[in-house]
């Protein structure tokens, strides 16, 4: 009797160590989920900050701190009165009813743990990213996991059972169709706009302008406010009602109240464009704010409520015995985690160093003037603006001479009122923000979670577009770089897909060591995301002296801007030929085969490097005025040739050298290698003698370069005909010699092509 009661008493104790030592982890696991979300929290801010900022900061709408101002309290709001959307995290992709709680806990911390290795990787790498995007597949990637084994191991259970494929398919839709959306209604609302407005637009806003005024700020309100309210918490449920049974009546008295201000403050002198871009700013970062808090809290608050409901009603069952019915209900998220939300959110806007950096993907891609293009041209991009041409010349010829005249009056780019240092004007700014707050609020309202990111950045492409901003000229690489954010938003969809699908499966089947594991790495991944973006930062401030020289108007300024940005990016291809010719013939000595990969590798890529430095540089030679041009622009452009085949000597040189190894042929004999590598050594040296120079801006004594680089050549003209004798004796391996030869020949032109380069950088860079 007493051996049973102790045996009972002992499997109770073990039993309820067990409880609460299962509730520790699941507490521990909705800590972790908060603390990720503060993470999402920051960094969703700090790269989607430049879509409510990039409109008025590139149209230089007000100061940039009364815009971030703004722009906080419209953030702020946002997350206040977000509440409808967080359904989606609670029952929008999974049917909770047949999932237990240790299954939902699994696949959201899987879709928390992809989120950050999603961030990491996406950041490193400098592609596009959309926080919607990858919540809406990481939930399906996780759902999918876990729905695989539940079918596998039951007879009654079906996908459709597990996973809610209306709603998740209507979400994948309206991402989608959001993007079309946008696009279109961009390029339709700003052609109207420039239309009515002209690109002078201030002779042509005397009464049109209060009109506009009028309905944008009408629309506001009614998309900001009477939509937002309609979900908030704070708002009571009389009020609701009262609000939904006299819409119309508001919208009506707001549409005349706005208008006869906005004609007021028109009288009184006041630019209404950049009152309607103020406005725009706000309701576009409130529509951030409003849209996107489910992708950071979301999955946290679902956990929450999960871990709430089980410790409340499911301890007996077990957290693989209790079901989560509960999510079912409506999310009823409490005030104090949106205030909170929201505060992290403006903190990150104003501090955030990715906050503050507005020069991003989008303005490039939509500025009026041309510029320095971030984006190469594909084979796609140049059929898309040949189709284009085609279709606008057969339009152009169907449409009357009258109208076409008539058209193109309207768009007189010349008259242009651009403010110093924007990339487009304050009635572009003004349809950007107000289209792209609207569509993101429509869709908040309908509780479908919009992509902010591609929705603002169609917006501004079909605004662009519009507007001509796509010349012939630049078309095609702005077009490249749609596309290719466009196709970063699908590499987005697939990796946070696949990746959480894995990482579900290895916390199922992993438990507890697997959660640690991958807990670890997200930390490790976090650590190493911030000094990849440092270093990366590092990098970036080379291309500061470009930027002044594109901002810059002043004749003198320009050329002495350019000379130093030329001296700066030929230094690079110096330091390029210097690193790969060595790396190059190296790893051929030592028949090296990764070195020479490395190399070919490297070449490629400074080839695109190369084709962005010349398209940078003509657009800046465009800024000089003709007598200079005709006395500099024939050395600059020399220079640049110059600069070009150093490039294309070392991949000549690494192409058969890499492919001679490749194939595992005989290597160079001992006397090969001998001469070919103490001449490496001088070539190299004269390299790095005229980098030196050329950094420093110092020609003096060049003449000795250039006797040594004569001294040089000879040699190698010396070893090239000892090696053809060797091939007429036929001493050695005529596969060998060939590959000798071609070393020797592209040795010469790097030795050829540095001093040329430095004679023509020292004619450029002199003051005449």
């Amino acid at each position: 009797m007493y051996d049973t009661s102790l045996q009972h008493n002992l499997r109770s104790f073990a039993a309820e160590t067990k409880y609460i030592f299962m509730e520790t982890i699941y507490l521990g696991i909705v800590v972790f989920l908060f603390v990720l979300a503060i993470f999402d929290l920051v960094v969703g801010v700090s790269n989607d900050a430049v879509n409510f900022l990039q409109s008025a900061v590139g149209a230089k709408a007000a100061s940039f701190k009364t815009i971030l101002f703004i722009a906080g309290i419209g953030v702020f709001i946002g997350a206040a009165l977000s509440n409808g959307m967080m359904d989606i995290a609670r029952h929008g992709i999974y049917q909770p009813e047949h999932f237990y709680f240790a299954e939902i806990m699994c696949i959201l911390l899987a879709v928390m743990l992809t989120d950050v290795v999603l961030l990491d990787v996406f950041n490193t790498m400098g592609m596009p990213t959309s926080t919607t995007v990858s919540m809406v597949f990481e939930l399906l990637g996780g759902t999918f996991a876990l729905a695989l084994i539940k079918v596998y191991n039951s007879d009654t259970l079906g996908f459709g059972d597990l996973i809610n494929t209306d709603k998740a398919l209507s979400v994948i839709m309206g991402i989608f169709l959001s993007v079309a959306i946008a696009f279109f209604f961009g390029m339709l609302v700003q052609w109207l706009a420039r239309i009515v407005f002209t690109f002078n637009y201030k002779k042509k806003m005397k009464y049109s302008i209060a009109l506009f005024g009028g309905i944008a700020a009408t629309s506001i309100i009614y998309f900001m406010l009477i939509k937002g309210l309609k979900d908030s918490s704070f708002m009571p449920p009389e009020n609701k009602h009262w609000i939904q049974d006299n819409t119309g009546m508001l919208i009506t008295c707001c549409f005349v109240f706005f208008t006869i201000l906005m004609q007021i403050l028109h009288l009184c002198k006041v630019n209404i464009f950049k009152v309607v871009v103020l406005m725009g700013t706000f309701s576009l970062a409130l529509a951030f704010a409003g849209n996107d808090l489910v992708n950071f809290i979301g999955v946290p608050l679902a956990g929450y409520s999960s871990f709430i409901d089980y410790t409340t009603n499911g301890t007996a069952a077990g957290a693989d015995g209790f079901l989560m019915s509960s999510l079912l209900g409506p999310a009823k998220t409490p005030w104090y985690f949106l205030i909170g939300a929201g505060a992290i959110m403006v903190y990150a806007l104003c501090t955030s160093k990715k906050a503050h950096n507005v020069i991003k993907t989008s303005v490039d891609l939509s500025r009026q003037d041309e510029g320095e293009e971030n984006f190469g041209s594909t084979p796609i991009a140049r059929t898309l603006v040949r189709f284009s041409m085609t279709l606008a010349n057969g339009i152009s010829k169907m449409a009357p001479e009258s109208t076409k005249r008539w058209i193109n009056h309207r768009f007189q780019k010349d008259e242009a009122i651009i403010a110093d240092g924007a990339a487009f004007d304050l009635v572009r700014a003004s349809v950007n923000l107000v289209l792209a707050g609207l569509l993101i609020a429509l869709g908040t309202s309908l509780k479908l979670p919009l992509s902010t990111t591609y929705v603002t950045f169609m917006v501004a492409m079909g605004t662009s577009l519009a507007d001509r901003a796509w010349g012939r000229d630049s078309a095609v690489f702005r077009i490249t770089g749609v596309l290719s954010v466009i196709g970063g938003w699908f590499i987005t969809a697939g990796a946070a897909f696949t990746i959480c699908f894995f990482v579900a499966m290895l916390i199922h089947f992993g438990g507890t060591i697997a959660i640690i594991a991958l807990i670890g790495l997200a930390v490790f991944m976090l650590i190493r995301s911030q000094i990849m973006y440092k270093k990366r930062k590092e990098k970036e401030k080379g291309n500061e002296t470009l930027k002044q020289l594109m901002q810059s108007t002043d004749n003198h300024e320009v050329l002495e801007l350019l000379r130093k940005h030329t001296r700066e990016e030929l230094t690079k291809i110096l330091a390029f030929t210097e690193e790969n010719f060595e790396r190059t013939v190296t790893s051929f000595l030592h028949e090296n085969l990764r070195g020479l990969r490395r190399a070919m590798g490297s070449v490629k890529f400074e080839k695109q490097l190369i084709k962005q430095m010349k398209r940078t540089g003509t657009l800046a030679m465009c800024r000089l005025d003709n007598n200079i041009i005709l006395e500099k622009g024939l050395y600059y452009y020399q220079g640049n040739d110059f600069a070009s085949e150093l490039v294309y000597s070392v991949g000549r040189l690494c192409e058969p050298c890499l492919e001679h190894i490749d194939n595992n042929f005989k290597p160079l004999d001992a006397i090969q290698k001998g001469e070919f590598a103490d001449v490496t050594e001088d070539i190299n040296y004269l390299l790095q003698v005229c980098r030196h120079k050329l950094e420093t801006n110092d020609y003096h004594d060049l003449e000795t370069e250039i006797r040594k680089a004569n001294d040089l050549n000879g040699q190698l003209a010396h070893l090239k005909r000892e090696e053809l004798q060797r091939i007429q004796t036929q001493s050695g391996s005529i596969k060998v010699s060939m590959v000798y030869l071609t070393m020797i020949q592209e040795a010469q032109n790097v030795v050829t092509y540095t001093i040329n380069l430095m004679k023509v950088s020292r004619k450029f860079q002199a003051e005449e």
